[in-house]
């Protein structure tokens, strides 16, 4: 809805009482066509494709919590396709694409930043690694560019390029990747899914899904009573395998908690998004002049969302080896998101073996900048009852049949997945 500026005044001076909600709060209906479990980036984008692409818009997206509570709001903001391989890259960048139109496309300002994304290498074998990556890039059509240490020290002259034990000798650039305002990501999903006809019922917990005599599933018991559907759709992230246990279904992955952080306000400085190539650090500075930065996942399992204090030490630690003058800016607050980590380090969006149910999960370090095209295909997946070319190949048997995307564990810090 658009206010004058009489408007705003007005509702400033009164204590906010006069705004228009930005979506419905509605009850839960007895039955939908689908539902989506999870009220994060990926199961707003899914319902609002649904309805937008597919013209489906009987579809309920339940949230234990509200909007914005999950992953969605807990995440250093990074969008970017620079990936090695097919199964992973024509997806980023039909993602990154999604990205550059989605404020037009949904009316609503997310503050799309392409800043431009810097991996930094301190090796001739590492070197070689990113041209081959930037190769790849380029064969698929999506930008890359290989600078040497001269230009880097134009464009980042703050980095510890001597430093003894990693000197920096350039990095691989993407200039079209950079961040995104996350809160507002979900807010303009959530806005544009609900005035399609959409359903987003928050603090509604799924507690258990029914399946009839032949195993088919038919809906959810919740916090607010059972809820028939014809087709269920997992987006709960972290949470992924407690609510596929509830259908019976074990699923390829763990649950760790990622940190990351901001600082206390600065003036303008990083112009870019900086990565580490040695330890796993990324950093960025936000709209607000807080850098914002983040690191490794914390190496136990856990369904919390908070971190511990050896992680903090380490990722702070990688910051300064990077640029020691970090080491004069006060650590303003951290949180942590709760990452479902597949054993390949890539997603899955695909059909279960279960009938009428679809899983998005196992999307590690890259489900924020996959939000816009998770949502697509996944709400295709949903709709046509079969995968996107974009999302075959992240199949859920790809760990029983041996077909994994093989671009993690250890690319998956290397890249920054």
């Amino acid at each position: 809805m658009k206010y004058s500026i009489f408007s705003l005044a007005r509702n400033a001076l009164t204590g906010h009482q006069n705004w228009q909600p930005a979506w419905r709060s509605p009850e839960p209906k007895p039955h939908y066509d689908v539902i989506i479990v999870g009220g994060g980036g990926h199961g707003l984008a899914t319902a609002y494709y649904l309805a937008k692409v597919h013209g489906i818009t009987n579809v309920a997206v339940l949230e234990k919590g509200y909007l914005g509570s999950g992953n969605i709001g807990r995440n250093t903001t990074i969008i970017r396709s620079n990936y090695l391989l097919p199964g992973n890259e024509p997806f980023y960048e039909k993602s990154l694409q999604l990205w550059e139109g989605l404020e037009q496309d949904f009316n609503f300002n997310a503050m799309v930043s392409q800043r431009g994304v810097i991996n930094l290498y301190h090796s001739d074998s590492q070197r070689d690694a990113f041209t081959r990556r930037g190769n790849a890039m380029r064969i698929h059509g999506v930008d890359a560019e290989l600078l040497d240490q001269k230009s880097l020290r134009e464009m980042l002259p703050f980095l510890n390029f001597n430093n003894g034990r990693f000197p920096i000798m350039g990095g691989l650039m993407q200039r079209r990747g950079g961040t995104v305002r996350h809160d507002a990501v979900a807010w303009g999903y959530a806005r544009g899914a609900d005035s399609r006809g959409v359903d987003i019922i928050q603090h509604c917990e799924v507690t258990g899904i029914r399946r009839d005599a032949s195993g088919k599933v038919t809906g959810v018991d919740t916090s607010k009573g059972f809820i028939g559907c014809n087709k269920l759709g997992l987006a709960a992230a972290g949470n992924s395998s407690r609510v596929a246990q509830m259908a019976g279904l074990e699923l390829p992955i763990d649950s760790h908690v990622l940190q990351a952080f901001v600082s206390e306000g600065i003036k303008p400085w990083i112009d870019h998004v900086v990565t580490f190539g040695v330890g796993h650090f990324y950093i960025s500075q936000s709209d607000k002049g807080g850098l914002v930065f983040g690191g490794d996942i914390d190496g136990y399992n856990s369904y919390a969302q908070r971190g511990n204090l050896p992680m903090v030490e380490h990722v702070i630690e990688c910051g300064l080896a990077m640029i020691p003058s970090l080491s004069r800016a006060r650590v303003l607050r951290a949180w942590g998101g709760v990452m479902d980590m597949s054993m390949d380090g890539s997603p899955i969006i695909d059909k279960t073996p279960i009938d009428n149910l679809y899983l998005n999960a196992g999307w590690c370090y890259g489900g924020f900048k996959a939000t816009p095209g998770s949502g697509w295909c996944f709400a295709h997946t949903i709709a046509k009852d079969q995968p996107h070319e974009l999302n075959s190949k992240m199949r859920l048997d790809r760990f029983r049949t041996g077909y994994v995307i093989d671009e993690t564990g250890h690319g998956a810090q290397a890249n920054l997945h």
